[in-house]
């Protein structure tokens, strides 16, 4: 099997995470998911970052070249196919247009918080990639609120 691209917009975009699950993953770039909006899922407590459509948003990518064995990690890590499955999307990388892998939540759980670790992770990410946190705070505001409608 050869090697594909993975869009990481979750803790893939976290240098140091990626490292450790995927050794032999190459960071090719930045890009950008158009259409698109960050939001976590799952439970209150611990829910996870999920990418879904919505006209005039955008979330920063991280774009890696992995081999099979680092998207078996990622499966796993990922919790394939039970709690994400796969999508290609068409994401602009150096001035080309490519198609690049990524993970998409499976079914409409409802909107939740993000625990500390996973969200410090994110951001420790993001920052290292020069991506506006805003789009973090953003994603956690809406969670609050949607929590706070339903309690």
């Amino acid at each position: 099997m050869s090697n594909c691209y993975f869009a990481a917009y979750s803790v893939g975009v976290n240098r140091t995470e990626m490292a450790k699950r995927c050794p032999t993953a190459k960071l090719l770039g930045m890009s950008v998911l158009k259409n698109y909006q960050l939001l976590f899922r799952g439970s209150h407590a611990a829910a996870l970052a999920n990418v879904e459509p919505m006209k005039g948003c955008s979330v920063p990518l991280l774009v890696w070249e992995i081999t099979s064995a680092d998207e078996m990690a990622l499966d796993r890590h990922e919790g394939f196919p039970y709690l994400y499955e796969k999508q290609s999307v068409r994401v602009r990388l150096d001035g080309k247009l490519i198609s690049a892998m990524v993970y998409t939540m499976i079914g409409n759980r409802p909107l939740g918080k993000p625990s500390a670790f996973y969200y410090s992770a994110l951001l420790e990410g993001y920052k290292a990639a020069g991506f506006d946190v805003d789009i973090l705070r953003t994603a956690v505001s809406e969670s609050d609120a949607a929590i706070e409608q339903t309690t």
